[in-house]
Parts: C-alpha cells; sequence; structure tokens
C-alpha cells in the first residue's frame, strides 16, 4: 500500500485509502503528515514529563495544537509547508525536552521523542512508510481506540485554536493533548485505559468548544437571527471561505470603503448573524453551499476567492489564479496571504488587488437563508418554546448537525427534514444543513421549524439548549428529553463533537451516513454498549424512533 488514512469518512470502501486519499492527497503528503503526527507525539511526550513537574511552556502548547489542527482533513495539501512544519516541530521537541531534563535511568525514552531523521524529504517518507503510520499498531482494537482518541483530539484542537487567535485559551485542555499523545507512544497501554482517556477526551471536547463560544461571542456579540441574501450585487467581490471569524473581520475592516463586496461560502455563512460582523454593509450575502461542491461552485463565481480553514479541494485552472490561502490551510502554487507578527492584521491588499482586477460581478437574484438561532437567541424565547413544547404544539427536537460530504446516502438528511411532521423543530449547526436549510418547512407558532446555530464550531449551543431544557421541564435525566439525534460526519471536527455529546450522557445518537472505519467491530460494539450509538438506516425506519412513537 502507498498509503492507509481512514480518518474521515469517506475513506474508500469504508475501509481506507490506501493509493490515494478521497480528499485528493496522495503518498507524499499522507506520509508526511503522519511524521508531522508523529514527532506531535514526541513533544508531548516531553511536555507530559515537565507538566509532572509543574513545568509548562505556552510556545510548546500552541505548536502542538496548530499541529494537530494542520493534520485534519483538507487543511494543506503543501509538502512544502509540512516539511517546514516538520522541521519546527523538531526544534519545539527540543525546548520541550529542555523543560522536562533528562528522564530516570531505565526509563525508555520512545522513538518519536528523539528520531532526528534528516532534511531529506524521501529518506522522512520512507520513515513514514516503514515506521509510523496507522497501521504500525499491529492489535486492531488498541489501533481503533488510539486513533478514535487521536481524531478527537484533533477535532478539539481545531476549536482550540479558532479561540487561541482571539485571545482566548484553557491551559487544562492542552496538558490533556499531552498526555493523551504521549500515552498513544506506549506499548504497553490496555484498551480500558485507552477508552478512560477518550470519555476524558469528550470532556474536554465540551471545554473546548465552550471556550470557542466564549471567545467568539465576547469578540463579535451573540448571534442574531438573520436573514441572509443569496443574490450576488453589481461590483467586484470577494468570497470567502472556512471557518475563521478573525479573518472576516480584518478582511471587512480593509475592504471599508473600497467598494468590494465581501460573500461567505459554506461554515462562514453563520458570520452574518454576529453583530460586530453585520454591521459592515459591504458584507453582502452568502454564495453557494457546502465544501464539497466547490469545484462546481466556484468556476461561477467571478470575484477573488479566500480559503482560511479546512475544507480545499484541488482548485481548478479556471479559478486557480484569483484564489488565496491563509492560515495552515494551503495548496501548492496559490498565493498563501503569511500570518502577522506581534498580533498585527493580516495584510490582505494582494487578495484585494485581485478582486479589484478582476472587476464587477454579474448581479444576480437569489433568495434568502436565515442563520443566527444560537444559545442566546433561543433562551430568549425560551418561554414560547416550553409553552410550545407543553401545549403539544412541539413534539420533537431533532438534532440534525455536522457535516455534509459527496455521497449520494446522504440525502437521507434532505429525505428526513421533509418527512418530519409539522411538530417537529430541526436544531443544526455545521454544513450539513445545506441539505435542507432551504426547505419551506415553516414555523410553530412563529418559531421556524429549523433553527440553525452556526458552523460546526457553534456546536455548544445545541449541547447547551438541550441543557437548559433539561433543567426548565424538570427532567432526571437528559435522555428523558423530546431530543433525538441524526448527526452527519465527515472529519475530526465532528469526532470532537461526537465525543463531547458522550461525555454530556446523550444516548442512542444516530450517525452517518456510515460508521467511522476506524472503528474496529469491538470498539463499535463498546461504543453501541455504553452509549447506544447507532448507524443511520433508512427515513422510514428510522423516523418512528426518531419522533419517540416506539420504544428503542
Amino acid at each position: 500500500m502507498d498509503m492507509y488514512c481512514f480518518q474521515c469518512q469517506e475513506a474508500a470502501r469504508n475501509t481506507a485509502c490506501t493509493s490515494v486519499g478521497v480528499c485528493g492527497k496522495d503518498e507524499e503528503i499522507s506520509d508526511l503528515l503522519d511524521i508531522l503526527v508523529y514527532l506531535t507525539k514526541g513533544i508531548s511526550w516531553w511536555a507530559n514529563r515537565a507538566a509532572e513537574k509543574g513545568i509548562a511552556d505556552a510556545g510548546v502548547d500552541t505548536f502542538v495544537v496548530e499541529a494537530l489542527f494542520t493534520t485534519v482533513t483538507n487543511v494543506t495539501f503543501d509538502p512544502a509547508a509540512l516539511i517546514a512544519m516538520i522541521e519546527q516541530a523538531k526544534v519545539v521537541r527540543a525546548t520541550a525536552h529542555a523543560l522536562a531534563g533528562e528522564p530516570a535511568a531505565g526509563v525508555t525514552i520512545p522513538d518519536a521523542a528523539r528520531w532526528e531523521g534528516t532534511h531529506d524529504e524521501r529518506a522522512m517518507i520512507g520513515k513514514a512508510e516503514s515506521l509510523i503510520g496507522v497501521l504500525a499498531e499491529d492489535n486492531v482494537d488498541i489501533r481503533s481506540l488510539k486513533e478514535l482518541l487521536a481524531y478527537g483530539i484533533k477535532g478539539a484542537a481545531a476549536y482550540v485554536h479558532h479561540a487561541s487567535v482571539l485571545g482566548h485559551s484553557n491551559r487544562k485542555i492542552e496538558a490533556f493533548f499531552h498526555k493523551a499523545l504521549a500515552s498513544m507512544l506506549r506499548t504497553d497501554i490496555t484498551g480500558d485505559e485507552l477508552l478512560g482517556l477518550i470519555l476524558e477526551c469528550g470532556n474536554h471536547c465540551v471545554s473546548a468548544l465552550e471556550l470557542l463560544d466564549t471567545a467568539n461571542t465576547t469578540r463579535f456579540g451573540h448571534p442574531e437571527a438573520t436573514a441572509v441574501s443569496t443574490a450576488i450585487k453589481a461590483g467586484p467581490g470577494i468570497l470567502v471561505s472556512g471557518h475563521d471569524l478573525k479573518d472576516l473581520q480584518e478582511l471587512l475592516e480593509q475592504t471599508a470603503g473600497t467598494g468590494i463586496n465581501v460573500y461567505t461560502h459554506c461554515e462562514m455563512l453563520p458570520a452574518h448573524a454576529y453583530p460586530e460582523l453585520k454591521k459592515h454593509p459591504h458584507l453582502a450575502g452568502h454564495f453557494g453551499g457546502a465544501w464539497h461542491a466547490q469545484q462546481t461552485e466556484l468556476e461561477n463565481f467571478g470575484g477573488a476567492i479566500l480559503f482560511n480553514t479546512n475544507c480545499i479541494q484541488k482548485p481548478k485552472d479556471s479559478y486557480k489564479n484569483r484564489m488565496f490561502t491563509t492560515g495552515f490551510v494551503g495548496w501548492p502554487g496559490l498565493a498563501h496571504i503569511a500570518d502577522p507578527h506581534h498580533g498585527k492584521p493580516k495584510d490582505f491588499s494582494a487578495l484585494i488587488a485581485r478582486a479589484k482586477e478582476l472587476g464587477s460581478l454579474k448581479a444576480t437574484q437569489g433568495g434568502t437563508i436565515t442563520t443566527g438561532f444560537a444559545r442566546n437567541q433561543v433562551m430568549a424565547v425560551a418561554g414560547k418554546v416550553v409553552d410550545a413544547v407543553k401545549n403539544g404544539d412541539i413534539r420533537r427536537f431533532v438534532v440534525m448537525a455536522g457535516c455534509d460530504g459527496r455521497q449520494p446516502e446522504r440525502s437521507y438528511f434532505t429525505d428526513l427534514a421533509k418527512a418530519l411532521p409539522k411538530d417537529a423543530v430541526i436544531l443544526t449547526a455545521g454544513c450539513a444543513k445545506f441539505r435542507y436549510n432551504q426547505l419551506e418547512l415553516g414555523d410553530i407558532g412563529g418559531i421556524p421549524r429549523m433553527l440553525d446555530a452556526g458552523q460546526c464550531n457553534d456546536s455548544y449551543s445545541l449541547a447547551y439548549i438541550a441543557l437548559q431544557l433539561k433543567e426548565v421541564f424538570g427532567a432526571a435525566d437528559i435522555n428523558d428529553l423530546p431530543v433525538d439525534f441524526a448527526i452527519g460526519w465527515y472529519e475530526q471536527k465532528a469526532v470532537c463533537v461526537l465525543l463531547a455529546l458522550l461525555a454530556l450522557g446523550f444516548k442512542g445518537v444516530r450517525l452517518g451516513p456510515t460508521l467511522p472505519a476506524f472503528l474496529s467491530p469491538n470498539v463499535a460494539a463498546k461504543l453501541v454498549e455504553a452509549f447506544d450509538l447507532k448507524a443511520i438506516t433508512t427515513v422510514e425506519a428510522d423516523l418512528p424512533a426518531i419522533m419517540g412513537e416506539v420504544a428503542v
């Protein structure tokens, strides 16, 4: 095999990508990502030992978060950027080593904590192919548990990074990353120990989501219910795709008064609901749907394009000369906007100049998409919601959050939205909503039947709303609420959200369109036994249970 990767939902044959990734990464990128993860575990081995002495280093913690985020699906496909990060990892590891000091006699230092490798890329890749990939762990169940833990951490790291650029951090989460990553290097670790770490990871996933919620609402205000136009205005335009709201804010400030309109794509849609972003009149609207349709959609957007986090696909020649990346996202040959130093804003002048060169977009008509039903907005009408439940007007809340993807089977979520009876309300977050967020679902006494809390990053709002309903209704168990879950997943941030839900005590979560390939049969059985985790089947089969009409 040229590679072995099964960290996303689109793993080939729901087993693994072994020659080229469905995401588009090749053997070289896969191997470099494996090396970066390997070295990051080595950094954490030393950092965890330093932590046992009460010693920590913010630079070491930050690098581990950034390295983990870089290895999330569809972040970077640029070998030069990965090689540079690998070399940086060796420097950071030396810092962590110095903090920890030399171990006592008899302590075995794992290879990841001492391997220096070479500056020669081919030799590094040889290391990845022979020693450090997923299959380096022979025990299939231990491998499964280690990878589930790794993917939960990767997803949490993405959220922690988004919060950190806004000045918010949580030392306990970062310390757990070191502890968990160091544990993965143990050759004697048991399945029970790993399962305990996974449950602990779930608690930290909750904290990571809460941290980002605090960071976003502190900086941009609480989201407000907002109807977003899907029309295109005449005039130069820039399309922003990704998740990073700080980048969008800085771009809006730098384009103010230039005549350039700024549009959101995919997970940036909820930006329109934040008061500090929506106050910019040239935040003109939203274009397109979920990430996987970008190769078709971006051809039809004639302006400049910025990708600021994961979900990039191979750009077509028809638009790659007007496409920019920033942050950790990258593709070879694309213009990249570097991160600033000393807290200064990013310099988007090259992007702005390109938008001006491309000239005016052709005006088009469009409709509206409503977003902004995060926790504060929903709780503002909580009394109305509670009354509707008590009166029988709302019978069920169905959480249909998570990621979208390419498989035809994902039509399940569209069909479910259509099939839900008129007394069911959909709570959503993430790009899965593009399967149903423009359906005419109506309302219940003025409460929309689809409440969009925002990005996958905003899943904390959905958990918060459910927990508040538990208090309002005085439910002894959160699973006694009229709430059911049908979650679409694609990459590691969705794994983080799933572990957070399990940590909060939710059971009976339906996951689809397939259960993760990285779950061995034994591990999957453990999760089913402990949490009643389910795979989606068909709408006809699942709907009665989702609506609480049959015992499950």
